[in-house]
């Protein structure tokens, strides 16, 4: 079912490089916008543009949360895997409004298998703690989860060129990438909260998978420094992250589908 979306309060924790455009675009789309920062100074930002800010730590929450979680959902979006943390927000939203929440999770749960791995492939999760989160919150019985597996986030300031800019080389330059645009990832999370997609567990990748040393090699290319070192002759362990389950769940097709052409952007 499609919900109205002037009737959802969204709560964004995590206003960083995805989630303060994820904040401006909900708000063009006309939902009302909650969003955290650890700065002080971004407050400010946030409001100027129309976002209800509020200044939040995982490893510090206090009693300030509790305004930010009166909303209808919550999409979590803060790479960090402290656990301990975790629990104790958790705890504040099983005392609030929120029924919903989205979890930004990563596919580094998944371990290289050098295959195709689809969301519950046998045998395919790392010993991650980012994986032990993610059932924190998928078993909580006082709101629903989506978990949101994102590849390697990229796009505007964001420049695969500059990831290896210290001189460090790049190891097994003949495996796959698993990378998603930012427009992707904006508008994957606008179409689970417009189309209510609660419950799931969904891989997102852009559709194609060129090796390290094609995507690399284009992305130095493209701002104008030398290509990467590569270390060559290594065994390669890769994998392959499908996105097969998301695009059937949300109808959705990718905007950056070619993350060479996306470099671009």
């Amino acid at each position: 079912m499609v919900l109205n979306q002037s009737d959802i309060k969204v709560s964004i924790f995590g206003c960083g490089w995805l989630g303060e455009p994820l904040a401006t675009y909900l708000l063009e789309k006309k939902y009302a916008v909650k969003g955290s920062t650890t700065s002080s100074e971004k407050v400010n930002r946030l409001k100027s543009k129309g976002i209800e800010a509020f200044q939040i730590q995982l490893e510090a929450i206090d009693e300030t949360i509790i305004a930010f979680l009166n909303a209808d959902l919550l999409v979590v979006n803060i790479p960090s895997k402290n656990i301990n943390g975790f629990k104790n927000l958790i705890s504040y939203i099983e005392k609030s409004p929120v029924k919903k929440v989205l979890f930004i999770s990563s596919t580094s749960v998944y371990k290289d298998n050098n295959a195709i791995i689809f969301e519950n492939t046998a045998d395919s999760f790392s010993d991650s703690q980012l994986l032990e989160i993610e059932q924190l919150f998928k078993h909580n019985l006082h709101f629903k989860t989506t978990i949101l597996r994102f590849g390697g986030l990229f796009g505007y300031t964001r420049k695969p060129g500059n990831f290896f800019s210290s001189g460090r080389s790049i190891s097994q330059p003949e495996a796959p990438v698993n990378m998603i645009h930012r427009d992707d990832c904006i508008e994957i999370i606008y179409q689970i909260i417009h189309q209510n997609i609660w419950g799931e567990t969904l891989n997102a990748c852009a559709d194609l998978h060129p090796t390290k040393r094609k995507f690399y090699t284009k992305a130095t290319e493209i701002i104008g420094k030398p290509a990467p070192n590569f270390i060559e002759g290594e065994p390669v362990s890769f994998k392959i992250v499908s996105n097969d389950s998301i695009k059937k769940c949300l109808n959705y097709q990718f905007k950056h589908p070619d993350i060479l052409k996306a470099l671009e952007f």
